[in-house]
């Protein structure tokens, strides 16, 4: 694994970073507990699109700077509207980085901590992994000030059951960490001050493998999660075979069965 830390851009809300093979994105509106401002989200899609599209990544964590995660969307904003239309517009720009997650090919993880609530537990939910510190609380808080967590709902729903889901959602409460394990919101629990580098390090195995067969695995996963199961077995053995035609999987599976499997930078370039 490379160690060279590179700064790969800067925005007004969030901060950008390549640690060798690992991409940082830090959302960094501390003093408003990483809300979804207009400007936020706008610039967490912008950093996540140049992360993707970096020959050199091949994993991103995704974690907030201070003391939480992301506590939603900034409602100081609501008042700035006022017709329907106008809403759909605010909350369609606050939601681009959800289809964006699903959309980009490389990994994405997210580091929590503190509070992800609302758009943040909506975060948390459309990122492919999460990790998250003891003593992190969850909830799709929206109904407690005259909304509803409509957007978050379509990953919740994607990463929970639905009684999980609707739960979370209608009741607008809280959950533990350990809860949010138990139910599937999160793969991993950090003690308190280490879920960045339980993140980093569950990203840098991600990196170490081929970085053809996981970028080509998670774009067929999302395509085939929405299919029929003979659509998606047929699906699947098209992404296979055409996976087996790559440079990666002759000199990987070569190298396998020599005995000595490729480590992390000896994969072929794209």
């Amino acid at each position: 694994m490379a160690s060279d830390v590179s700064s790969t851009g800067q925005w007004e809300n969030v901060e950008s970073s390549r640690d060798g093979h690992v991409g940082r994105i830090a959302l960094t509106r501390p003093e408003a507990m990483n809300t979804f401002s207009t400007g936020l989200a706008q610039d967490l899609d912008e950093a996540l699109r140049a992360l993707d599209e970096d020959s050199e990544v091949r994993a991103i964590v995704v974690h907030g700077a201070g003391e939480t995660f992301s506590a939603g969307i900034d409602l100081s904003e609501h008042g700035d509207h006022g017709a329907e239309d106008e809403y759909e517009e605010w909350v369609t720009r606050m939601e681009e980085p959800f289809h964006t997650l699903t959309e980009m090919r490389t990994p994405v993880i997210a580091a929590a901590h503190g509070h992800a609530a609302a758009n943040g537990i909506g975060l948390v939910a459309a990122c492919d992994l999460a990790v998250a510190a003891e003593g992190t609380q969850f909830g799709a808080t929206a109904p407690k000030v005259g909304l509803f967590c409509m957007g978050p709902a379509v990953p919740l729903m994607k990463a929970l059951t639905r009684k999980r889901c609707l739960e979370l959602i209608l009741t607008g409460e809280l959950i533990d960490a350990e809860t949010a394990h138990q139910w599937g919101l999160i793969n991993r629990i950090a003690p308190e001050g280490e879920h960045l580098d339980a993140a980093m390090e569950l990203a840098e195995t991600i990196a170490s493998k081929s970085p053809m067969a996981v970028q080509l695995g998670k774009e067929a996963f999302y395509e085939m999660v929405e299919m029929e199961y003979d659509e998606a077995l047929e699906y699947s053995n098209e992404r296979f075979a055409a996976l087996c035609t790559t440079d990666d999987a002759n000199e990987g599976i070569a190298a396998f069965l020599e005995g000595e499997p490729l480590a992390a930078d000896e994969w072929p370039e794209k």
